[in-house]
Order: C-alpha cells, then sequence, then structure tokens
C-alpha cells in the first residue's frame, strides 16, 4: 500500500465529530431534557365518553299549565328556579285551608274554656258528670280536626312549593323538554340539567387487565389531539358474559373536555416496571431506524440508535447507549448533524 493510499484511508476512518468541526458547520439552537428512570408500563387504549356526574331530567312534581321554564345554556346554582307552574287554585284552596285551621282553633279555644267552666260548676254541684264527658269528648273531637286541617294546609304548601322547579345542583340547561303554555302533569319532564364541574370518563377494558388497575391510579387520557390525566375513581369487578370486559371511571377537571366527548383511555397490561426513559420529542424516525442526539462535555451533538419500549404519558421507555443522567435533544433535533456543535437554549 503506497503512503497516499494509507493517508486517505486514514482521512475517512477520522470520527465524525472531527468532520463535523472540519466542516465548520455553526452551532445549532437546541432544547434538551435528560434521561432518567422512571415506572412505566406498556398500555393499550380503550375508548372511553366524558360524561357528567349530575346529568338529570328534572320533572314536574305538581299538575298545571307552565308559565316560565329556563332557557338553554342558562347557568344556575342549587336552589334557582329552572320552571314554573301556574298556582292560582293552589293559592285559593290555601286561603280557604287557612281559614279552617283558624275556625277549628276557635273550636278548642271554646271548649277548652267550657271544659274549665264545667268543672268549676261541677264542684258545685251544680252540673251532672255526663254534661262534662261531653264537653271534654266534644273537645278532643275538635282537637282533632284543627291537627287534620292542619295537614291539609301542610299539604298545601307543599303543593305550592313545588310549583316552582328548582335545580337540585349547580348546572347548565341544556334541554328544553316542554315549553311555557303547555299543561304538565305529575311526573313530566320539562328540563334536563347537567353538571359541567364535576366530570369523569367512563371506559370499558379487556377483563385481562383489570389486576393491574386499581383505585386511585393516574390513566393517560387522549382526545381532541389534547393529553391529560384522569383519577380512577371505581373499578366495577364485574364483565360481560358477550364482550368480557369490565367498567372504570376516572375522576376528570373540568374544562379539559365537554360532555359526551370521546377519549382514549390508556389501560395498563401488565404490572409496572423501572425503565429508562426520554421524552418522546427526542426521537428521530428515520428509513434505517431511531436515534436519539446526546449532547456531550464538550456541547457537540452525538448521535446513537436505539430501540423503543412502553410509553406512558410525554415520555417513552428507549434501549441503546445511553444512562440515567445523559442530556437529549428534544427541540432542534431534527435537521441537526452528529459531531455538530450545539447552543442550549435557556442554558
Amino acid at each position: 500500500m503506497s503512503i497516499r493510499t494509507f493517508l486517505l484511508a486514514g482521512l475517512l476512518a477520522l470520527p465524525t465529530v472531527a468532520m463535523a468541526q472540519e466542516s465548520g458547520m455553526p452551532p445549532a439552537l437546541v432544547r434538551v431534557a435528560t434521561a432518567s428512570l422512571q415506572s412505566l408500563a406498556p398500555v393499550t387504549l380503550v375508548p372511553g365518553t366524558v360524561i357528567s356526574r349530575n346529568d338529570a331530567r328534572l320533572a314536574a312534581e305538581v299538575e298545571g299549565r307552565l308559565v316560565e321554564v329556563a332557557d338553554v345554556g342558562t347557568e344556575v346554582a342549587i336552589g334557582d328556579p329552572v320552571a314554573r307552574i301556574e298556582d292560582t287554585q293552589l293559592k285559593l284552596r290555601h286561603e280557604e285551608l287557612v281559614a279552617e285551621v283558624s275556625r277549628a282553633r276557635a273550636r278548642v279555644e271554646f271548649l277548652d274554656k267550657e271544659e274549665q267552666r264545667y268543672v268549676r260548676l261541677a264542684e258545685s254541684n251544680l252540673a251532672a258528670a255526663t254534661q262534662l264527658e261531653q264537653i271534654r269528648s266534644d273537645r278532643d273531637v275538635a282537637r282533632g280536626e284543627l291537627q287534620v286541617a292542619r295537614s291539609r294546609l301542610a299539604q298545601n304548601e307543599d303543593q305550592l312549593a313545588r310549583t316552582v322547579l328548582r335545580a337540585p345542583f349547580p348546572g347548565v340547561v341544556v334541554e328544553r323538554l316542554m315549553m311555557p303554555g303547555e299543561r304538565a302533569t305529575d311526573g313530566a319532564n320539562i328540563v334536563r340539567l347537567v353538571d359541567q364541574q364535576h366530570l369523569e370518563v367512563i371506559a370499558r377494558a379487556p377483563l385481562a387487565y383489570y389486576r393491574y388497575v386499581k383505585r386511585g391510579q393516574r390513566l393517560e387520557l387522549e382526545g381532541l389531539g389534547d393529553r391529560a390525566e384522569g383519577v380512577v375513581r371505581t373499578v366495577v369487578a364485574v364483565g360481560d358474559e358477550n364482550t368480557h370486559q369490565f367498567e372504570l371511571r376516572l375522576d376528570l377537571v373540568p374544562g379539559l373536555f365537554p360532555v359526551g366527548q370521546t377519549l382514549r383511555v390508556a389501560v395498563p397490561m401488565d404490572e409496572v416496571r423501572e425503565v429508562l426513559a426520554v421524552p418522546r420529542d427526542a426521537l428521530v424516525l428515520r428509513p434505517e431506524g431511531i436515534t436519539v442526539y446526546l449532547v456531550d462535555g464538550n456541547n457537540l451533538a452525538q448521535q446513537v440508535n436505539v430501540t423503543t419500549g412502553v410509553g406512558a404519558g410525554d415520555h417513552i421507555e428507549v434501549r441503546g447507549p445511553i444512562t440515567p443522567g445523559d442530556t437529549v435533544i428534544v427541540r432542534g433535533n431534527e435537521r441537526i448533524q452528529p459531531g455538530q456543535p450545539v447552543t442550549v437554549q435557556g442554558g
């Protein structure tokens, strides 16, 4: 081999870093993160739906013509009226019952005084014992009639109160099931009220994964291009004989997704294990494989080939020449070249 050939082979064998430095590539502006050990588990995505924990069709409790129904979109607090039923007949009946109570009370008071008078007469032998017993009997009957009149008045007042349909929980009127002017019967649905502050996600997953889902566990949710987390509130340990699935419900922070939104819930398929993980943005996907760029002590980009494993949230397991604590590039890694100097954004 000639000296020229030997020198040419040596030049071709120089590390990529030296080639990058000699090429004079300018420093690339990048963002970085740290590879770390994390507890992850393989997951499967199952469909879920956002529902409200308080979603009710409010019904009339007395019969009558509707005079007011809240508009769709009306926000109400607990106890706010959402509908009113005409109460003219009930108010007239109320006045009648008030008079009956007053009359019954007056009769009881009269008979009480009569009893006291006949007791004094009986002590002076001026009244027969039978007359005293008759007065006491009439007084007891009058007391019973007073109690009946009071009970009827209370029932009427209860019906009057039920002519105003009030919200049992804070929420939004999402549907008018009857309109003002229509006659409502007892039990007829008038409005649908939905609580938008207490939301949950209901999902069903294969029974094979039941053992890996625990109450209080945080699971990843995906929907509308966004990601969030839900906390498992309950797990129903009963599977359907046809689908062989179990039900789980997760508490959801309000405002992230609307009621009725379809989501994907990441349900674990195995026990949690500790793995080396990096942010998903650190992966560079190319036809020849998956690579990650590390930043060495000289602020140079070093390319390493990796394979991926389980993922959860924004992190994913990687296998390759990476160790915990290594600095990986998560922004600006698409066009960077091996050995290129880098400037870390934000220091």
